[in-house]
């Protein structure tokens, strides 16, 4: 069997990490380092479990706007993140370059389009690609070459979600997703949605006309048709995100151990050496 692309959105599991451990752990001159500690040990762990032929991490570029930002106002607004979150935030791309993955960050793009473009490219050659997330929206890149991974109770365990799953959760098809968020909303990212739908009336109209351009086309919105439209652009994931390459990789676990151990986190660096004997 062909080994996947293990494909990880950064951002969404080192927060995941950071909410899910004492911030009482510290690194060398009492910096946090529970984020960090939590996004390693998932790693390994995904590792181990999928067994990928290459692994590629997804970033946000916190300090730029995206064109989402620019164009839905509320867009994830509201949002605030602890400095020591922010601080570990900086640090983790440059680790998972250490451990001989590839990071993918670039200004103008969220960690969601890195997730997007790497799958586009795996099942382009013909690949499989597993997806870790705690982000729902990636339920639109589910199929039958791409797996969403999701973490529940913090990272202790993972849901696997394929388009069966995607059905059974929304009551429609993974390329329905972006239709459906765009009618529904999204209370996280301060997507309205249409007034008066919920999930259930919006995966009614999406079985009824198909799509959410269909139900336009049919009359339907014709006061809101362009403010929903705007809402699905915005939920629909961007595969034209640039991506470093993503060749198979063997990972350099003393080069990683070595920069854990340089931040004086000696306890996960002599985990990551044992690795490499």
């Amino acid at each position: 069997m062909k080994r996947p692309l293990l494909v990880i959105d950064g951002d969404s599991l080192a927060h995941r990490a950071y909410h899910a451990l004492p911030k009482t752990i510290r690194r060398a001159e009492g910096k946090p380092s529970n984020a960090i500690v939590g996004f390693t040990n998932f790693l390994l762990r995904l590792w181990d479990a999928e067994e990928p032929r290459a692994v590629v991490v997804g970033w946000d570029t916190l300090e730029v706007p995206t064109y989402r930002h620019e164009a839905l106002e509320a867009y994830q607004s509201g949002r605030e993140f602890d400095d020591e979150l922010l601080e570990q935030l900086a640090l983790l791309p440059q680790l998972v370059e250490a451990f001989g993955f590839a990071s993918a960050k670039a200004p103008g793009y969220e960690a969601d389009d890195f997730l997007a473009a790497a799958v586009a490219s795996e099942e382009k050659r013909g690949g499989t690609a597993v997806v870790a997330t705690s982000d729902r929206d990636s339920f639109q890149l589910a199929s039958d070459r791409t797996t969403i991974i999701q973490p529940v109770r913090g990272v202790s365990e993972l849901a696997r979600i394929g388009p069966a799953e995607v059905r059974e959760r929304y009551d429609v098809e993974p390329a329905q997703v972006v239709d459906f968020i765009a009618l529904r909303g999204d209370p996280s990212d301060r997507i309205p949605g249409a007034p008066g739908f919920g999930p259930k009336k919006a995966a009614d109209l999406l079985h009824q006309y198909g799509s959410l351009e269909e139900a336009i086309a049919a009359g339907r919105f014709s006061a809101i048709a362009e403010e929903l439209r705007l809402y699905r652009r915005i939920a629909l994931l961007d595969a034209s995100a640039p991506l470093p390459p993503l060749e198979d990789q063997t990972p350099t676990w003393a080069e990683a151990s070595s920069l854990l151990s340089s931040w004086g986190m000696n306890a996960v660096a002599e985990r990551v050496a044992g690795r490499a004997e």
